[in-house]
């Protein structure tokens, strides 16, 4: 039976969309999130060490961000997705079977080269599809709802580690992070990938990331584009590890803090879940849509109550789906040779600018309240949506 041509791209779609959602789900469904560190302390590790093991995997996902990018724009975008999670599979049976520091200092290299293999081509992979199906403009939204199912992902796994580790410790939550590694390899194989390959014989990635960065430097749009990412990213990235401190400090009981937590995190998803409708902002609409997160996030803040952490969350859920369609704006303006190293750079920017809110926010609170610095912090996204209005204003100007 010949298919129509309107039905091939629905069911290339439909095949792409549900082994995303199963990867995203997968990729972050990891029973040991929340144990580890006691794993660490437990196995006789001092905070110095223990810092220190967080230090390697941070430094190793940056050194490596960048060049795996290349690595997928010049190979198999899906080959690089699945071989990561095994990477990271070895490393939580490393932790499991061998407890050691030096075990633990292994296992964070193979998780933090195992995350860098699919960052970049992940996005790469799934908007090229779309695009070769012309159906490039559900990015946003496709994408919106992988996040989602990312979160989901998570919650899920913090509600059974419990039940998990109360029945056989850490071996069992090792053993079932490394399952859903494993799981989350076998679905990749399920990727479409179509795209053939530029030919990079005579200088490999190399080449590969030197084009792309020249296409940053001669590209004003693209570098605009690629810019905004970590702009919009990097701040309630690193704010998110303080909101257990700030919800803490408007005075409500320890046990109350994890469900104030899950709200927020509500707002996340309902952030991702929105980028179908938002998809047709421009610059005018995403600025306003900063202004409007940031405003919620300095008020919220500084009004230490719950209301306030109401809106703390929907800051957090408009930095979300900004975050998504800063993205789609970047995958929308660059070549398809070179879409998952320019993504990577991206998300180096994020990482770089994450660690440098991680000290100013220390600096800044060594003086002031957590909700006075939430509050100073929302300023970065002003100081954008101004920057975003400034130049949607120069672009219509005649």
């Amino acid at each position: 039976m010949t298919l129509s041509p309107a039905r091939v791209p629905a069911s290339g779609v439909r095949r792409l969309t549900t082994t995303l959602y199963g990867y995203a789900f997968l990729d972050d469904f990891v029973l040991l999130y929340p144990v580890y560190a006691l794993l660490f302390a437990d196995t006789g590790m001092s905070l110095w060490q223990i810092s220190s093991l967080f230090a390697l995997w941070s430094i190793t996902s940056v050194v490596l961000e960048v060049p795996s990018g290349a690595w997928a724009d010049a190979m198999s975008r899906r080959r690089l997705l699945w071989i990561g999670p095994l990477l990271t599979a070895a490393g939580f049976a490393l932790w499991v079977v061998v407890p050691s520091y030096w075990a633990f200092a292994a296992g964070f290299v193979l998780w933090g080269a195992g995350g860098a293999l699919g960052s970049g081509a992940l996005e790469a992979l799934v908007y090229d599809e779309l695009d070769r199906l012309g159906a490039a403009r559900r990015y946003a939204r496709l994408m919106g709802r992988a996040r989602a199912a990312r979160l989901a992902g998570t919650v899920a796994s913090l509600g059974l580690a419990g039940p998990v580790f109360a029945q056989g410790g850490y071996a069992a939550v090792g053993a079932a992070s490394f399952l859903a590694c494993v799981l989350t390899a076998v679905t990749a194989t399920r990727f479409p990938e179509h795209r053939v390959r530029p030919d990079h014989t005579d200088h490999g990635w190399a080449t590969t990331l030197r084009t792309g960065l020249a296409e940053v430097r001669r590209d004003r749009s693209v570098r605009g584009a690629l810019l905004l990412i970590p702009a919009v990213a990097a701040v309630w990235g690193a704010l998110d590890e303080y909101t257990p401190l700030l919800v803490r400090d408007i005075g409500v009981a320890e046990a109350t803090v994890p469900y104030l937590i899950m709200l927020i995190w509500a707002g996340v998803t309902v952030g991702s879940f929105l980028t179908g409708p938002a998809e047709r902002l421009g610059r005018a609409g995403l600025a306003a849509l900063l202004a409007g997160a940031a405003i919620a996030l300095a008020v919220g803040a500084a009004a230490r109550s719950l209301a306030g952490i109401a809106l703390v969350s929907l800051a957090f859920a408009g930095f979300q789906l900004a975050e998504v369609l800063a993205d789609a704006r970047l995958q929308h303006r660059i070549d398809e040779s070179r879409r998952a190293t320019l993504t990577s750079v991206a998300s180096l920017g994020t990482e770089l600018a994450t660690v440098a809110t991680f000290g100013v926010y220390a600096l800044l609170g060594t003086d002031m309240a957590h909700s006075t610095v939430f509050a100073v912090l929302a300023i970065p996204y002003l100081v954008t949506a101004l920057a975003l209005a400034r130049s949607r204003a120069a672009t219509a100007r005649p």
